[in-house]
């Protein structure tokens, strides 16, 4: 975090996991070396038969196909509304974490007395709280796996 005159701001790493059934992993870039900022992640869908025979509490996404999953599990774990194919896709992650920050925004007590600002950003999430008092608090989150 940092301080400077009237203005605030921090810095977060936001930790994102996958759904159960499957992982995130890093993908090199064209020459081979692992991308230092705008990291790419592909999405792997793993197996969890084991598991869905000893405990029959999940359903293996892997060897099921989508007509064979119940429905509730179909609509839960849709990672094609964040992925752009086999890959995890930071900028609609990002749009969906503004539409959740927004609603749940309108449900706080601070909603009242500040204005909340989403800031322009493709690759982290940024916004701005103004308070009353012309205090401007900046938050910026970064998404790492």
């Amino acid at each position: 975090w940092n301080v400077h005159e009237n203005n605030i701001t921090y810095r977060l790493q936001v930790l994102l996991r996958p759904p159960p059934g499957h992982s995130f992993r890093l993908e090199p870039d064209t020459t081979g070396q692992p991308p230092a900022r705008h990291s790419i992640f592909r999405v792997v869908t793993e197996c969890m038969c084991l598991r869905e025979e000893q405990l029959g509490d999940f359903f293996c996404f892997l060897h099921h196909t989508e007509d064979e999953l119940p429905r509730t599990v179909r609509s839960l774990y849709r990672l094609h509304t964040l992925c752009i194919g086999p890959y995890l896709d930071v900028k609609k992650v990002i749009c969906w974490v503004q539409l959740l920050m927004r609603s749940a925004w309108l449900v706080l007590p601070q909603s009242h007395y500040c204005q909340l600002t989403v800031l322009p950003s493709s690759h982290s999430f940024r916004f701005q709280l103004t308070s009353p008092s012309k205090v401007n608090i900046y938050i910026e989150m970064m998404f790492v796996v």
